[in-house]
């Protein structure tokens, strides 16, 4: 059985940060820190990061290359160990946990979308969705089974193996599993970095979806100021430290940020933006501010737009 911390008497927070964690937060970390080699190697990948997550949002975490954003996701879902601080998801705090417990955690409280996609070649789209739950031995539930199906929009395509699916339809197998189990938090890492333009704003519009339909609570590292645009706030870190926060991001208040943080992002961030607006154009699919697609042909599908893609 999984401790629960939900009952303990709770602590005052961070400075700058809500006192007491509780039930409208999903994970919350305090001194998170992460620190690689030592001595002329030493390097503080993270540098005691207090940061909550609260249920039913969606979080975008960004910063230029190697500010440890991907470190303090890997170390909150419980894939690396943190060298000092307290991990805390659901009320368990996960440091204290044996080996055991933390895949069953990983497993039944924490949904992952990776870049990669990680779908098993040789099992189906549905085995795909439905295979934590096996792994468990449960049984889904069929009313949210379909719910979520219907969402992701793949009901034609179940029968399928990943080699005959499209990445953005992977990719939607992919968010499609992460959900099926009902998880306290999900993590997406990079979810659109290997889709094209159309196919990240269906992904991200579910995901987005699956936050305001469904209570979800998600996590996103990205680069990207358009996906970031998709979420309710967005974090930056640089050298291992949690240095601003947005509420409500638009792409340009995001690249913005980005340019304060480190100047030098500024161009390779409009360098990537013009780069895809052009392959989206050429495929007939206009992108307006903030990354809102424009229908184009009778084939496509209504993407969901960022939610606050015409402001700022």
């Amino acid at each position: 059985m999984l401790p629960d911390l939900a009952a303990a008497d709770p602590t005052t927070g961070p400075a700058g940060r809500p006192d007491a964690p509780g039930d409208r937060v999903a994970a919350y970390t305090e001194g998170l820190t992460k620190v690689y080699g030592s001595g002329d190697t030493r390097v503080v990948a993270l540098d005691a990061v207090d940061v909550q997550f609260e249920k039913g949002r969606f979080t975008a975490v960004m910063g230029p290359s190697g500010s440890g954003k991907s470190t303090l996701m890997h170390c909150v879902a419980g894939l690396d160990s943190p060298t000092a601080g307290r991990i805390v998801i659901g009320g368990t705090e996960i440091g204290s946990l044996k080996d055991k417990q933390l895949t069953e955690l990983r497993r039944d409280r924490i949904g992952f979308v990776f870049q990669a996609f990680n779908l098993v070649p040789t099992l189906t789209a549905e085995e795909n969705i439905l295979l934590p739950l096996a792994i468990a031995g449960r049984r889904p539930d069929p009313d949210w089974y379909r719910t979520v199906i219907d969402t992701v929009d793949l009901g034609s395509r179940l029968g399928h193996k990943p080699t005959e699916l499209s990445g953005g339809q992977q990719q939607r197998v992919a968010c499609a599993r992460a959900l099926i189990s009902r998880p306290d938090i999900v993590f997406a890492d990079e979810p659109t970095g290997n889709l094209d333009s159309r196919s990240s704003a269906e992904v991200l519009g579910f995901l987005r979806h699956s936050v305001d339909e469904f209570g979800q609570t998600i996590v996103m590292v990205t680069h990207d100021p358009v996906a970031a645009s998709y979420a309710d706030r967005a974090l930056f870190l640089a050298d291992g430290a949690i240095v601003a926060e947005l509420e409500r991001p638009t792409r340009d208040s995001v690249l913005a940020m980005m340019a304060s943080i480190d100047p030098r992002h500024m161009d390779a961030a409009h360098v990537a933006d013009a780069a895809a607006r052009v392959r989206t154009e050429e495929r007939g699919t206009p992108v307006a501010a903030g990354g809102e697609a424009a229908a184009s042909g009778e084939d496509d599908e209504q993407v969901v737009r960022p939610r606050h893609a015409l402001e700022g």
